[in-house]
This record gives C-alpha cells, sequence and structure tokens, in this order.
C-alpha cells in the first residue's frame, strides 16, 4: 500500500512574494475572503523555487537540466528523473514540437510532492513603505527615484504532500531505495531552515510550528485546518479545528495515532493546550524532522 507524508507548517516572515505592481507601487500578491479581509499569499512555484535554490546550494541537486530547444523554456528531452531531483519531486512537462512526422503533444509527469501556497493568517491592512534612492541621486546631482511598496509582516502557513510509493519512479526509471530515500531526507532537511532571498533581505520560512506524519494515503489532513487567533494580544492556535482533524480515521485507523507536532516554544499563547492533543515527550521542531525521517527511512528499507 502507497504510504503518503504529509507536513502543514506555520512560519513568520514579511513581504515574500510580489505582482506585477501599478506606476511605482510594487503590490504583494493577495486574496480576498468571504469576511472582507486580504490576506497575502506566497506561491506555490515561489516555495517551489526556493526549495530547489537550496537544494543545488545545501546538496547539489542538478538544475542544468533546462534547454529552449523547442521554443519553450523546459527540461530537456534527454534528462530523467535519474537526472534530477527536482524532476523527480516536482514533475514536468515537456512539449513535443509540432511539424514533420512529429504529432505533437506533451510528456507529463505529475508532482510526487506537492505543495499548497502560503497563505498569510493575519489580514493585510495597507500597510506602505516609502522608498527613494536619494543616496545614488545626491552623488550626481539628481533628483532621486520615488516607490511605495506593499508591506506585511505575518505568520503564514502551507502544507506539501509527499506520495512515497512514487518517489524515484517514472516509465521504465525506477531508483534503487537508497536514492529514493535520500531524495525526501533531502527535501525533509531543506523544509527544516527553508529561507527566501528578497530585495536585499533574508526572510525565515522555517517552521515555528508544524503537525504531519506519515499515513496510509498522500492526503494534505491539515490543510486549511489552521486558524490563528489573538488574545491579549498574544497569537493562539485554534485546538478545536486540529481536534477534530485528529479524529479522521482511514482504514479504520485513527490518523491521531500516527500523527506528531513540533513547535518553537514560547510564540503561541495555548502552547501547552496543543501539546495535550498529542502524545509525544519532546515537541521540539528538530525532534519532528528526526521522527519523520525514521518513519521514510523505515517505509523504504533502507
Amino acid at each position: 500500500m502507497s504510504k503518503g507524508l504529509t507536513l502543514t507548517v506555520i512560519f513568520q516572515a514579511q513581504s515574500l512574494n510580489f505582482g506585477e505592481g501599478i506606476a511605482n507601487i510594487s503590490e504583494l500578491k493577495k486574496l480576498t475572503r468571504g469576511d472582507g479581509n486580504l490576506y497575502t499569499f506566497v506561491s506555490r512555484q515561489c516555495l517551489r523555487y526556493d526549495i530547489v535554490r537550496l537544494g543545488s546550494m545545501l546538496y547539489n541537486w542538478n538544475t542544468q537540466v533546462v534547454d529552449k530547444s523547442k521554443g519553450t523554456v523546459q527540461f530537456k528531452d534527454d534528462c530523467s528523473i535519474k537526472d534530477s531531483e527536482e524532476m523527480d519531486l516536482f514533475g514536468y512537462m515537456k512539449t513535443a514540437k509540432k511539424g514533420g512526422d512529429d504529432k505533437g503533444g506533451s510528456n507529463i509527469r505529475s508532482a510526487v510532492a506537492r505543495l499548497s501556497h502560503a497563505i498569510s493568517l493575519e489580514p493585510y491592512r495597507s500597510d506602505m513603505d516609502f522608498l527613494n534612492n536619494k543616496g545614488l541621486a545626491d552623488r550626481i546631482g539628481e533628483h532621486p527615484n520615488l516607490a511605495n511598496v506593499e508591506q506585511h509582516f505575518s505568520f503564514y502557513t502551507y502544507t506539501i504532500t509527499i506520495d512515497l510509493d512514487k518517489v524515484g519512479k517514472d516509465g521504465d526509471v525506477d531508483l534503487d531505495k537508497e536514492d529514493k530515500f535520500k531524495r525526501v531526507k533531502q527535501l525533509l532537511s531543506i523544509l527544516k531552515v527553508l529561507n527566501r532571498n528578497i530585495r536585499g533581505r533574508q526572510e525565515n520560512l522555517a517552521p515555528l510550528f508544524i503537525v504531519g506524519g506519515i499515513y496510509d494515503i498522500p492526503n494534505p489532513f491539515f490543510l486549511g485546518r489552521i486558524r490563528l487567533n489573538y488574545k491579549s494580544n498574544k497569537p493562539y492556535i485554534d485546538s478545536n479545528i486540529l481536534k477534530q482533524t485528529l479524529e479522521t480515521k482511514i482504514f479504520d485507523n485513527s490518523i491521531e495515532k500516527v500523527t506528531s507536532l513540533g513547535m518553537v516554544s514560547g510564540i503561541f499563547d495555548n502552547e501547552e493546550e496543543l501539546k495535550s492533543l498529542f502524545k509525544d515527550e519532546n515537541y521540539s521542531i528538530e525532534k519532528f524532522f528526526d521522527n519523520l525521517q525514521d518513519g521514510v527511512k523505515a517505509y523504504y528499507g533502507v
């Protein structure tokens, strides 16, 4: 039976993903909800970009697998998941060039590791930052250029779900179990220290809170189940939603038995209440990833 690994993360960061903007205003990517509020978000493509960037930097992932031989920037025809961790984990589409005997069509591999957008847990309140390049302009006696940049400092949440059975498998390619484990292990290590370089800043996307585990099916159980509120100006996570989610049964097995929690102490006001939902003895982020890594290792039998 195929196993699925899923984890849902909360991190805290500022102004992570901008759209095209209007005139000299840089606009954050935003969503509108039924409560009338705007929430900023970090696209899944943005998260993937930084995961692959760190994969290349920390683990020498091969990113030289792209060309434009068919008029479209895409993965090379002669490259497979054996050559690229990115193609293996996040999928690909290779279009065929129409003409001659080529009937067109596409060669597609669905993502094995599926990311959601990272959505802010606090509404955007139209904060702006006024910028200019006065320092440079003064050097040559010119007037500075002006810019306005939207700013949002918030908690964010995203979910990643990995189909462990499909890692390292694509058509005739079937990597050995050690390589499969290695790729998932590296991905988990990257998520633990995930960061983003943007506009002269390096933002920390590492988990402050994380929940998940390895389940009988690849399903994002905690996606959309994270709600943040404030009490006496301190943030707390809605534990009732988490408790109800933990009651979910798959093939008559409750997911509560295989779900773990990790958090950075001192961030959320109801820390002890959250811990009471789980049976772990150690609730550190590091311990959470250690347990998950052990579970993946056991699944692949390495």
